[in-house]
């Protein structure tokens, strides 16, 4: 495999995410209940607790594989201890607490996998494990990430542009659309096993884009993170990364890719249709009904009270490039 270092969508003039802070909600949640904890807890738990204040690793975690690429010139941004990466995230198929998916995703199986690409096609394919790896020129792409909860981060993914995927389906002139579904697997994810534990969701979590949004070179399929592969909690084997959208549009563990006529059915827009449109462009200007969309909580490599807020950007900063798509839609009502 090789990763190219790529100059033009890289963000030079911002600080990669600590990736021990890539998670620090957790770490938060857990201060708030330690005392009452480790006077209740058994010895392991107490040990847990302490391991996530204090940074401990967990000695059954899934083992991320080095991508063989390429090493260019090193960026000016530090990168953080590879270990704190792991443990801030949005992934409810294995709990809604920021911490479980990487408490209960260790275990999750990657490997063999299967990826479909089909609907208004004319060349519908199936790509297995390897085939991520070894079929694709993969690049190291620096992106801003912008939650819909007002927290963001910079991080160093690594993957293939999505429109060698729909370029190598052929898509037919019905192709209007790209959906987007995941993998809902009971044994596996306790979330979609136990709807309680994974936010009374209707599983498999489903997105999607335009056909134009998706054919953008910015729009990626990312393989890996900070030079390795993606551990579970982050969507392993792939997932989806579209920089100038909330994060909820960047799904994880694809499973099936299809071209479609009509604009399919979301997860999110599906739950809460006034909360989380379609499109999910990063807007200040548009707030969420229950908070505002003007400043973020930029998770660097400071604690958790030194984090920054900053100003939102439209388009997450990525207006010059993707602005035109939007052209003449109003966007306070197609959000």
């Amino acid at each position: 495999m090789i990763i190219k270092k790529f100059g033009k969508y890289d963000v030079r003039n911002e600080p990669v995410t600590n990736e021990a802070l890539f998670h620090q909600r957790r770490k938060i949640i857990k201060m708030m209940g330690v005392g009452s904890a480790l006077m209740a807890g058994s010895a392991s738990s107490k040990a847990g607790i302490l391991d996530n204040i204090l940074g401990g690793g967990n000695s059954n975690a899934f083992v991320r594989q080095p991508l063989n690429y390429q090493k260019g010139k090193k960026i000016s941004e530090p990168l953080t201890p590879e270990k704190k990466v792991i443990s801030y995230n949005n992934f409810y198929e294995f709990g809604t607490s920021k911490s479980d998916p990487y408490e209960h995703a260790q275990a999750f199986q990657v490997n063999p996998w299967q990826v479909t690409i089909d609907g208004e096609a004319n060349n519908a394919f199936t790509l297995g494990y390897d085939d991520l790896f070894r079929r694709f020129q993969l690049e190291e792409r620096i992106y801003r990430l912008r939650c819909v909860e007002a927290w963001s981060m910079v991080v160093p993914w690594v993957g293939f542009e999505l429109n060698q995927l729909i370029k190598m389906a052929d898509p037919k002139s019905t192709a209007k659309y790209v959906s987007f579904t995941t993998l809902a697997d009971k044994e596996q994810m306790r979330g979609v096993r136990t709807p309680l534990l994974g936010g009374g969701i209707d599983y498999p979590y489903r997105e999607g884009l335009r056909l134009d949004e998706a054919m953008h070179p910015l729009t990626l399929i990312a393989v890996g993170v900070y030079g390795k592969t993606l551990p579970p909690q982050n969507g392993a084997p792939l997932r989806l990364v579209v920089p100038w959208k909330y994060g909820f549009k960047s799904v994880k563990s694809i499973v099936k890719i299809s071209l479609t006529k009509t604009q399919p059915v979301t997860t999110w827009n599906t739950l809460a249709a006034n909360e989380y449109g379609f499109y999910a462009n990063v807007n200040p200007e548009v707030d969420h009904p229950r908070w505002s969309q003007k400043k973020e909580r930029r998770i660097t490599e400071g604690g958790v009270f030194d984090q920054q807020r900053i100003d939102t950007r439209l388009f997450n900063g990525y207006d010059k490039d993707v602005a035109h798509l939007y052209q003449g839609m109003d966007l306070a009502k197609l959000y």
